[in-house]
């Protein structure tokens, strides 16, 4: 049963997604009638006393790291990447996952859990501005930026900023029920469950080539979104064989042609249910789909959502009119 709960801060930790901790956990809905048990939130650091934060404030710790040694799940907060984490906190982390306790990472404090060797051979997620770094960095684990958050065993990590609600309600849903993380999120005025992944929110600019001929077809597709382009219609305008040129696009672009052209009219697509009131099938053909089908099917396998719920994310309730 989830009873106690820990977070680590260390100097330059991130107050918003600290909060996100708070709200679920360190918030007392006991007396409130909706079956939210009392947690037993703590807040610790490696040495007790005021620890500074990102914004320039600072939070008095009145707890050191012993307050996370028998806690059911135990949280690493955010904090600068590039800075040291002490060995104590390590410490910490591994040992809360040696005795089977949950151990949780939001946004860049997965960083710890990967020093600490927690995340080898597991999937894990951080913000998306940090995934390929931490891949880079840490080799043997598998980076997911297409997710809002990843259980792996016991260990849960986190992308960025208000993906620590969900990671938390998630938790809350494995050892509480469904009931208890409706009611939490219900009182914090926020989605049980959020749909689609971290994907939704990455800005994927256009890919720089290694050679301009090949830089200015991308940019010709780009413009053409609405038009079928065969792998031998493209190879003839940069004057190769058709096998040559499928080599040479895969080799520049890491996708077929096809895909290539796909992810743009996704990309095409999320700019339109962005920016206009166009309906679905109206959005579906001026981003090259030509019908609604094809969108919602792109849509969901490139973000995990659908049209309808990407447009209530990013402009609030709108008129369904597709």
């Amino acid at each position: 049963m989830l009873k106690t709960v820990a977070i680590i801060v260390v100097p330059n930790f991130s107050i918003f997604e600290f909060g996100t901790a708070y709200e679920v956990f360190g918030i007392d809905r006991a007396g409130r009638g909706s079956g939210v048990p009392s947690f037993d939130f703590r807040v610790c650091a490696p040495v007790p006393g005021d620890v500074k934060m990102k914004s320039g404030l600072s939070m008095h710790v009145g707890l050191g790291l012993e307050a996370a040694a028998d806690a059911d799940l135990v949280i690493m907060a955010p904090y600068g990447r590039d800075e040291d984490v002490p060995e104590s906190v390590l410490d910490a982390l591994r040992a809360a996952h040696e005795r089977g306790a949950w151990v949780m990472s939001i946004c860049s404090g997965a960083y710890a859990l990967a020093r600490a060797g927690l995340l080898d051979g597991r999937r894990c997620t951080t913000h998306w501005h940090y995934s390929q770094d931490l891949a880079s960095r840490y080799p043997k684990i598998h980076v997911d930026e297409n997710v809002l958050y990843v259980q792996d065993g016991t260990i849960i990590s986190s992308a960025g900023t208000a993906a620590g609600i969900d990671a938390c309600l998630h938790l809350v849903r494995v050892e509480l029920g469904a009931n208890v993380a409706a009611a939490i999120a219900r009182d914090m005025v926020v989605p049980p469950h959020r749909d689609g992944g971290q994907a939704q929110f990455i800005d994927r600019p256009m890919p720089a080539c290694g050679s301009a001929p090949m830089e200015a077809l991308l940019r010709w597709m780009v413009e053409n979104l609405e038009h079928d382009h065969s792998v031998g219609e493209l190879a003839s305008r940069l004057h190769m064989s058709d096998r040559t040129f499928a080599r040479r696009f895969r080799a520049e672009t890491g996708a077929t042609p096809a895909a290539w052209l796909n992810s743009q009219r996704v990309l095409r697509a999320q700019e339109l249910l962005e920016t206009t009131e166009l309906n679905i099938d109206e959005v579906a053909r001026e981003a090259g789909f030509g019908h609604s089908v094809l969108l919602r099917h792109h849509f969901a396998k490139v973000l995990d959502t659908s049209p309808q719920s990407y447009r209530r994310a990013f402009r609030g309730q709108l008129a369904e009119v597709g």
